[in-house]
């Protein structure tokens, strides 16, 4: 027996430096593979710099291989060259910077104001959107672009940034002296009571300090004693993972798992749970989402659907369902890679692109329904991984007709609200708002010089059968009723401005009413026409139908079903497995 134990010892032990020998082989294959196309690389950049006919930006020529080298992965793994650092860390890490406060466009050769923040250098000196600047520190702005403007205005924070502004109406162009400060743009840009005693925070991304932004937040509403919370997430493109763990804690109680990260490299997948007594653990809450939520936005609503804490109300989410992390590398420069999907508390993980099989032509593929699983939240309600996270309640996005979307393209709501601020001192309350008719046909006038020209859906499928038939050279037999379509569809466009009157004047008074109120404004103008807000109020204060969706009762069993045939349980799928093996 001992001798057979002995024997089997031996292969162990044989089979054991075999594995080790195929790990060490693999491994220095891999040293060498990468060792080798680091060389073919250098003595390819070397050459070319070297021998090509005329000059060479190298550093343009570095930045265009190492995109094309990650192109083939994810859009979200980059290289991030030293020259490009500080815009990385305004987009992905902090808004802070020196400025003045203000965003600026280019028309016509011309720099304008777009909007100013509300409490720095710019509102304070009475800069206001629509504002032209000429210059800035002397320097003649016409013809340079908005990144070289931009550079202009930041700086460091103390030193005088010496303005020449033109104003319409004003007889004189104004010099002003504003001094530099710290600008940050906060992550909570709204937060305040609505309709029916329920406390609304907006939360536009997740960067540093977000959770504390949105406790504060949290806590000053909390002193109204709410009925409950709304806090949305619509086109909140996402942001530090960490940050959304600590803002799911604050409905959710200590020492519950949040979201997990799963990778390539062991020492990467980590488990994130609630860590503090939460803020507000009974608090009915809301989540509003749309198509553009994404990233830690997907991770806060599906963390809180999982664990039925909250109901999500709106649109399906982005599906973005991978981690990056950033790594340093020489000369300031850094790359951000993806390193993991990342899995909600009931196991699902809503990634919906899948980059690492493309098609043939390398364009990029969605995860098919028939590929989908089905998992459980706590309380047993059917979610299904692959495709962002599907809303308790779902509500149909509203799209603008094409003469308001060109009227907000061409910048004439912007320029009439630029008008409008100009003749009117102040606005009493941005909630109750509203132009009046005479108001709206002083607004139409204003476009009778305008131009404003758009193609309606219709016009362009009669465009298309024009196109065909007179390929086809049958147009001569159509003409007749072609043209009297045409004429019809003309005549239909000149009643635009009245048929869409309502939404138009909806984009006009936002934009009018942050001329006097910035985003506040905004938003407070909008609450009176935003469906999915309405909803969310009316949802929370039926305590019944709260009750109901949590608990899945009746048709919220079930969460956003593919629309093919039912999916396979995961779990099953992985118990039919482990059933195999053993026989």
């Amino acid at each position: 027996m001992k001798k057979g134990v002995l024997k089997s010892g031996k292969l162990l032990l044989s089979g054991g430096l075999v594995a080790l020998a195929l790990c060490i082989w693999s491994f220095s294959d891999d040293l060498f593979q990468i060792s080798k196309n680091l060389e073919v690389f250098a003595s390819l950049y070397k050459e070319v710099n070297l021998n090509y006919v005329d000059d060479i930006n190298s550093a343009k020529m570095i930045k265009a291989g190492a995109d094309a080298m990650l192109d083939g992965l994810d859009p979200y793994t980059e290289f991030v060259p030293e020259s490009e650092i500080e815009d990385y860390k305004l987009h992905y890490v902090s808004t802070q910077y020196g400025g003045i406060g203000a965003s600026i466009f280019s028309r016509n050769n011309k720099v304008y104001v777009s909007g100013v923040f509300e409490g720095f250098p710019a509102q304070k000196a009475d800069i206001r959107p629509g504002d032209q600047i000429e210059k800035i520190n002397n320097i003649v702005l016409d013809g340079k672009n908005s990144d070289q403007v931009s550079a202009l205005l930041k700086g460091s924070k103390g030193a005088i940034v010496k303005l020449l502004v033109k104003r319409d109406g004003d007889a004189k162009d104004v010099e002003k002296d504003l001094v530099r400060d710290e600008i940050k743009q906060p992550n909570v840009s709204y937060h305040g009571m609505v309709d029916g005693n329920i406390g609304y925070i907006k939360l536009d991304r997740f960067l540093e300090n977000s959770a504390d932004e949105v406790t504060s937040a949290l806590v000053d509403l909390k002193k109204n004693n709410p009925n409950g919370i709304i806090l949305d997430l619509r086109s909140n493109g996402g942001g530090i993972l960490q940050e959304a763990v600590k803002i799911v804690n604050l409905f959710v109680q200590k020492d519950v798992e949040v979201v997990s990260q799963k990778g390539k490299i062991r020492e990467k997948n980590y488990t994130y749970k609630t860590v503090v007594a939460p803020l507000a653990p009974d608090l009915p809450l809301v989540v509003l989402t749309n198509a553009r939520s994404a990233s830690a936005s997907e991770i806060v609503a599906g963390a809180l659907q999982d664990l039925d804490r909250a109901i999500i109300i709106g649109q399906r989410s982005y599906g973005k369902g991978l981690v990056q992390q950033t790594f340093p590398l020489a000369y300031n420069s850094l790359v951000k890679i993806t390193i993991a999907k990342y899995y909600v508390p009931s196991g699902r993980c809503i990634q919906e692109i899948d980059y690492a099989h493309r098609k043939d032509d390398g364009s990029v593929v969605k995860v098919a329904d028939s590929l989908m699983h089905e998992f459980k939240t706590r309380n047993g309600r059917s979610v299904y991984d692959g495709s962002g996270i599907y809303p308790d309640i779902f509500i149909k996005p509203e799209k603008f007709a094409n003469v308001t979307q060109t009227l907000i393209g061409k910048l004439l709501l912007f320029d009439y609200a630029t008008k409008y601020r100009a003749a009117h001192v102040k606005m009493e309350d941005p909630r109750s708002f509203k132009l009046s008719d005479a108001e709206y046909e002083d607004f139409v006038k204003y476009l009778s010089d305008k131009n404003y020209t758009y193609n309606t859906t219709s016009e362009k499928v009669l465009d298309a059968l024009k196109t065909e038939a007179t390929k086809e050279k049958q147009f001569d037999q159509i003409q007749t009723e072609y043209d009297v379509l045409k004429s019809k569809l003309l005549n239909s466009k000149k009643n635009d401005l009245q048929i869409h009157k309502a939404e138009i004047k909806q984009a006009l008074e936002i934009e009018i009413a942050s001329r006097y109120y910035y985003d506040k404004g905004r938003y407070e103008a909008n609450f009176k026409y935003d469906i999915e807000l309405a909803r969310a109020i009316k949802t929370m204060q039926d305590k019944n139908q709260i009750a109901a969706i949590l608990k899945g009762d009746g048709a919220y069993k079930v969460i956003g079903k593919p629309v093919l045939a039912a999916m396979p349980d995961k779990k099953a799928d992985a118990k039919e497995k482990d059933t195999k093996n053993d026989q």
